[in-house]
């Protein structure tokens, strides 16, 4: 049985979950790549923890201070990146693709800004960069979307890609609690960091859409691009109106073929809340593809965490244990040739909308309202005002599907009405049919 050697840059928790699943399975990974997977070098900041850790595990592993030194060593085979951020991880993937290393990663930011790069120099240098790791934790969506649905035009793909903010929304729905008490309790429970802006401001969620969306279309990785924005400004005003309507928020990413173009956008999102997507709550994960011929296929789990994302990590080096000494027949972003499809402005992405404006109690106010919309061809589908004492009251309105750019229009209209009290609340309904 051949032996496979695994170089390892970091040694935290995703790495953790790699090496320890490694040993616990040995005999069925064995089993399954027909060969021997042995973790045997490892480049820590601390070795006198990471020391204090194998010994207790009883895990033989080299430590290192060298990454360069790893990266290019003799006898490591596949080297693991698990150190996050994009220097000096670039840098380093790029030497150990250089030495022919096949390298698996679970930096999702680092594909997303710099994956066509990583991707050519593999190709050059006849090897492979997998990332299965890098979307949705455990959840084999990357495998789904290269291999599974191959058969498949791909339409769609929308994701709950984020647990922290799909736990914040989720509390907030379930509970009726604000946005900030949940953060708390989110940063308390270690489900946040201290600076929670990368997850809930949609920016983790952003590098994992545009990965998806690369692979689901066949064009080239293109982060700024990317449609942007977070949860923190949600109200659980409207997490009760929208559930009031039939509708659960939910913070996706979504990207979506169309003639024109191809949309990839992460925002909060209304969705029917009998569709299956809509009731993934807590920390856990969901991404829905639609394929011409499977038709809507669910894939859930969990997003995070040693074990998780471990699973995703070994289950690459599987693949590249397989196949060496040669690189994957299979393209990192599943076709062998990537289009130049655009990917649309986001004053051209089309739509359904959710809008609250809170207005003047009187007669008029809606049909004036109204008048601005039709006038920007904006249909209503729905509408929701509860009676009130006060002067200034909250109108809820659900749209026909708009062009945004023609919404923003309308929108400016409507604030600048005397009888509207600051900018209306605007969020995106999505009902996958």
């Amino acid at each position: 049985m051949k032996t496979v050697k695994v170089g390892v840059l970091g040694l935290g928790t995703v790495s953790r979950g790699a090496v320890e699943i490694l040993a616990t399975n040995a005999t069925e990974i064995s089993r399954r790549c027909g060969a021997d997977i042995q973790v045997t070098h490892a480049v820590v900041r601390d070795q006198s923890k990471a020391r204090a850790y194998l010994d207790e595990q009883g895990y033989s592993i080299t430590l290192m201070d060298d990454a360069s030194a790893l990266v290019t060593h003799a006898d490591v085979d596949i080297v693991c990146e698990a150190m996050g951020g994009m220097e000096p991880a670039r840098t380093l993937l790029l030497q150990a693709l250089s030495a022919g290393k096949h390298v698996v990663t679970a930096n999702k930011a680092l594909i997303a800004l710099h994956g066509n790069e990583l991707f050519q120099c593999a190709r050059d240098n006849k090897v492979s960069v997998l990332f299965e790791p890098a979307v949705a934790g455990g959840i084999p969506i990357i495998k789904a979307v290269r291999e599974g649905l191959a058969a498949n035009r791909i339409e769609s793909l929308a994701g709950i890609i984020n647990g922290t903010g799909n736990f914040i929304l989720s509390e907030m729905s379930s509970k009726g609690r604000e946005f900030a008490e949940v953060l708390a309790e989110a940063q308390a429970l270690g489900y946040a960091e201290a600076d929670p802006s990368f997850d809930v401001d949609g920016i983790d969620a952003a590098h994992k859409i545009t990965i998806l969306a690369s692979m689901a279309f066949g064009i080239p990785l293109q982060f700024e691009r990317t449609l942007i924005e977070g949860i923190s400004s949600i109200d659980k005003l409207d997490v009760g109106y929208a559930a009031e309507l039939g509708y659960v928020i939910k913070h996706l990413g979504v990207a979506r073929r169309r003639d024109e173009g191809i949309e990839v956008r992460v925002h909060p999102t209304l969705i029917p809340s009998d569709k299956l997507i809509a009731n993934v709550n807590g920390v856990l994960n969901a991404v829905l593809v639609q394929g011409d011929a499977v038709g809507s296929t669910l894939y859930s789990g969990a997003g995070a965490g040693g074990g998780a994302t471990g699973s995703a990590v070994v289950a690459d080096i599987i693949d590249i244990a397989r196949a060496m000494p040669g690189a994957l027949a299979v393209p990192p972003l599943a076709f062998e040739d990537l289009e130049a499809t655009p990917v649309l402005e986001a004053s051209d992405y089309r739509c359904r909308y959710y809008l609250r404006a809170q207005v003047q109690d009187r007669p008029g106010v809606i049909a004036e309202i109204s008048r601005i919309l039709g006038d920007a061809g904006i249909s209503i589908q729905a509408l929701l005002q509860h009676p009130s004492e006060d002067k200034m009251v909250p109108v809820v309105l659900l749209t026909g599907a708009v062009r945004e750019g023609d919404l923003a229009q309308a929108l400016a209209r409507i604030a600048a009405l005397d009888v509207v009290s600051g900018t209306p609340v605007r969020l995106r309904v999505e009902h996958f049919d």
